[in-house]
């Protein structure tokens, strides 16, 4: 079975498509506010410091160096959970042209019975492999890094309408976010109680066409949005 070309699986809740990432989603960038969740994957204004801190560092004379983020492993490829990649949860960021692919699989069999969760990803994605996942796939992703799920950062109030997965908390702030002027009912959006990123994840989920209002529970553990207008907290 091909890597390349594949679909998040489909699921349907009333007249909701589950899963699948739009290809136009990073049509709809960042607004540029100091506070914004870009659909580079820079997920905040604070995000964005840490990952570029390394270059500051070592510019700015008298300035301590800051070690970039290593990659967990790379972007494509089969990774067998346990020996080649750890049980956690990942991060991926600045994928633009909406080619990244990843897979969950129970076994290495290439059958879609193994499948236990997929997407693909325009801009951030996140994922969390499970001790009992057997096989983890990624093409055409950028690397993965290891996610501190424990950290809380600064975040952000607006967030890019084509950015992909942002840890509410951490990335965005909770609170009933809004976004405007959606056409061909190609805004998805979707909050997920963890990164798992199977049907049992998800909590909520639109396809909207116009004006789009979603409340983000501080409870929520992530908020995807793909192909929308950028969305802007309003209480």
């Amino acid at each position: 079975m091909g890597m390349k070309g594949k679909i998040a699986l489909g699921a349907v809740v009333g007249v909701v498509v589950i899963g699948v990432v739009s290809a136009n989603a990073g049509d709809n960038g960042g607004s540029g506010d100091s506070d914004t969740a870009s659909s580079g994957g820079k997920s905040s204004s604070a995000s964005a410091e840490r990952e570029s801190g390394g270059k500051k560092g070592s510019q700015d004379a008298g300035k301590v160096e800051v070690a970039e983020k290593k990659a967990a492993f790379s972007g494509d490829g089969d990774f067998q959970v346990g020996s080649d990649v750890k049980p956690g949860t990942y991060r991926t960021t600045g994928n633009s042209d909406g080619m990244c692919y990843w897979e969950r699989a129970k076994d290495a069999s290439g059958e879609m019975d193994s499948l236990l969760a997929n997407d693909n990803v325009t801009g951030t994605g996140y994922v969390t492999v499970k001790a009992t996942d057997k096989l983890f796939k990624s093409s055409d992703c950028n690397d993965w890094e290891t996610v501190d799920e424990k950290a809380k950062g600064s975040p952000a109030t607006k967030m890019s309408g084509g950015g992909g997965m942002f840890r509410v908390g951490a990335d965005i702030a909770p609170g009933t976010y809004k976004s405007t002027g959606n056409t061909d009912d190609s805004c998805y959006w979707e909050r997920t109680k963890d990164a798992e990123q199977g049907l049992d994840s998800i909590l909520a989920n639109d396809n909207v066409n116009g004006t789009a209002v979603v409340r983000i529970s501080a409870s929520d553990g992530y908020f995807k949005t793909a192909g929308c207008k950028d969305w802007t907290k309003t209480g």
